[in-house]
Formats: C-alpha cells, sequence, structure tokens
C-alpha cells in the first residue's frame, strides 16, 4: 500500500466545507480524491460505483445523514469510513470502536493528518474490512430510539453551538505546532504583533490576533477582560477591586491580571 494511492471520495452536504477538506488533503500527496458528493444519496452511488479506500463522511446532512449512507452498505464491499462533524467526541462515543476516526469541524491539520496516518495503516493491515464491516452491522443494529436520540442530540441549538469551539486546539509557536487542552490555558495576552498563550507554566508565543483567537475559543470558558488579555474563568480564583473602577484577577497559579473598566460588565461572571 506504500505506493498506492489512497482512493477518496469526500461527502459534505457545505460547499464551502467540501472546498476547505479537499485543500487540507492536497498536502498529502498519497491521497487521491475521486469524488465529491453534497449529500447521502448521491455518496451511496458513488461509492458503490467508485470502490474508494477511504471515505471523509459529514454525519449529518439532510435526508440521508452520515449513518444511513454507512448502514447502506450492508451486503456490499465498504471502504473506511472517517466522521467528518461540527459535534464533539460523546455524540458518536457509540461509534467510536468502530469507526476508523472522527474529525471535528473546523478541521485542524494536526487532526486531519493523524486520521490520514491512520487510515494509511489500516489499509496496509487486513484490519480494515473487519472493521467497517462491524461498524456498519452496529449501525444497522441501532433501534428507532437510539438514531432518534442521536439526531435529537444533534439538532439541539444549544448543544450545538457549545461544541463546535474544539476541546484540543493547535497553534504554530516558532518551527513547530503545539496542542493544548483548552482547560490548560491560563490566560493569554498581546504583546505587540504576536499573542502569548500561558498553559501549564510555559508560554508559547503565536503570531495570531486577539479577534482570531477568540473565534477559536469557548466564550462561556475564556472572557476578555483587557484590550490586550483573555483569561480562562475557571482560573480565577479571587477578585480584587481597584479604586479607579479596575479590578485584579487572581489565577489558581498565582498571577495577576487586570481587569479594565471598559470590560466592567464581565465582573458579573465572577460573582
Amino acid at each position: 500500500m506504500s505506493d498506492e494511492k489512497i482512493r477518496v471520495i469526500l461527502v459534505d452536504d457545505e460547499p464551502l466545507a467540501l472546498r476547505g477538506l479537499k485543500l487540507r488533503l492536497q498536502a498529502f500527496p498519497e491521497i487521491e480524491i475521486v469524488g465529491e458528493c453534497a449529500n447521502g444519496r448521491e455518496a451511496v452511488k458513488e461509492i458503490k460505483a467508485l470502490s474508494p479506500d477511504l471515505v471523509f463522511l459529514d454525519i449529518q446532512m439532510p435526508g440521508l445523514d452520515g449513518f444511513g449512507v454507512v448502514r447502506a452498505m450492508i451486503g456490499a464491499p465498504a471502504p473506511l469510513f472517517i466522521f467528518v462533524t461540527a459535534y464533539d467526541k460523546y455524540a458518536i462515543d457509540a461509534f467510536e470502536a468502530n469507526a476508523l476516526d472522527y474529525i471535528v469541524k473546523p478541521v485542524e491539520e494536526e487532526r486531519l493528518s493523524d486520521a490520514v496516518h491512520r487510515a494509511r495503516e489500516a489499509l496496509k493491515s487486513k484490519v480494515a474490512a473487519s472493521r467497517e464491516s462491524k461498524l456498519i452491522e452496529m449501525l444497522a443494529s441501532l433501534s428507532d430510539d437510539d438514531r432518534d436520540r442521536i439526531k435529537e442530540l444533534i439538532a439541539d441549538p444549544e448543544w450545538t453551538d457549545k461544541q463546535r469551539y474544539p476541546e484540543r486546539l493547535s497553534f504554530k509557536d516558532g518551527s513547530k505546532v503545539v496542542m493544548l487542552d483548552a482547560d490548560e490555558i491560563e490566560w493569554i495576552d498581546a504583546a505587540g504583533d504576536y499573542m502569548c498563550i500561558h498553559a501549564g507554566g510555559k508560554t508559547h508565543i503565536i503570531r495570531e490576533t486577539m479577534k482570531a483567537l477568540q473565534t477559536r475559543l469557548d466564550p462561556e470558558r475564556f472572557q476578555r477582560v483587557h484590550r490586550s488579555a483573555i483569561v480562562n474563568v475557571k482560573r480565577v480564583k479571587e477578585l480584587h477591586p481597584h479604586s479607579n473602577g479596575e479590578y485584579f484577577l487572581v489565577l489558581d497559579n498565582g498571577a495577576e491580571l487586570k481587569l479594565s473598566r471598559s470590560y466592567k460588565d464581565v465582573v458579573a461572571r465572577f460573582l
């Protein structure tokens, strides 16, 4: 398998997501995209016609969803499936033991690289066929109540909004990429054109704007407290008022941060 291409079909009803995944996969010379599908029924037809090695499959699609696509493979040669979802892992815990992998949107380069590596290794071995046949059998055995519960979770707007923020984030620190759990991050502050991410007693310096960082961080967990600072609210242990209307936040590691007057409405988050 090492000198052969991995023939891939991409399935997603969102054109931008489809295009973005396609662009990211161009970084892997072993990947050959043989088909792109915008819905589940088209995916079933293309998978059966083209017999790909691997399918990146969106879970939530109108009509025939990703789970339905896999169930439709009963009795037919099945490729490896990697679920692509805007929702976090626990939505598909029932499938983790049998699906090759899952990727949470927005797709991170490091996570995609890990998934491609796993696919490459699985295709070299004899476990791929048995893994996918078990996945198909398991999905086929789900009751209507099971499937309805999964769809109910995915359709919940509050749950959806919460899960679009990843639990692990990647940051480029110089020549290396650092992966951090969201809970590890204590606070973030600006230093000129750079951002300093403080986590686990270390400081990672990255070139990213405060605004861009905020779009990646769960606002329920991370709060802007100053024009140039974001804090993990779980790390705040003490709040000290200052005479000019500002506050000082004391974190669980002893660090002190200023909460400026322009962000005074944030104080309620800590009371």
